[in-house]
């Protein structure tokens, strides 16, 4: 249980590239809050999981391990939340940044398609909004995968 089959340092190093590579891959998928899942978007994150279980952890099964390689995948985390932080650079590389869907009651289809977004989710942000589309002044994807609608002045 506590004798480790590979060194302790390749727990970090694993645990720190898959971490990168998991990062940039999620990020490539586009933007969707955790409530915005769908069931086909939970069991791939299921399946992701499992899939790099073998590769963080090199096929060693001891405690020390599993413990070094979620220290790792903590810290990495945390680091990247502080520099990102601190830097609207690493911020907007990272979390990316909103996206305009419509403006003036039209809503910019060319867009959604871009941004892998239904035109069910921006009807039912105007529902959400209590507005009708032809009140919208202006509708934008955040950064975090949430739909905020803007209405007219009266």
């Amino acid at each position: 249980m506590f004798d480790m089959q590979v060194p302790w340092w390749e727990f970090i190093l694993r645990a720190s590239v898959v971490y990168l590579v998991l990062l940039v891959m999620v990020r490539m998928t586009g933007k969707r809050t955790v409530g915005q899942f769908t069931p086909f978007d939970l069991i791939v994150v299921l399946l992701l999981s499992e899939a790099v279980s073998g590769s963080i952890a090199g096929q060693d099964d001891s405690l020390v391990g599993g413990l070094i390689a979620a220290a790792t995948l903590l810290a990495l985390n945390v680091l990247l939340a502080t520099v990102s932080a601190r830097s609207k650079k690493v911020d907007a590389l990272l979390e990316g940044s909103p996206v305009l869907v419509g403006r003036e009651g039209v809503v910019y289809e060319e867009v959604l398609k871009r941004q892998r977004i239904a035109r069910s989710d921006i009807d039912k942000a105007l529902r959400e909004a209590d507005c009708e589309l032809k009140d919208m002044r202006m509708a934008v994807l955040e950064a975090d995968g949430a739909i905020t609608i803007m209405k007219k002045q009266p």
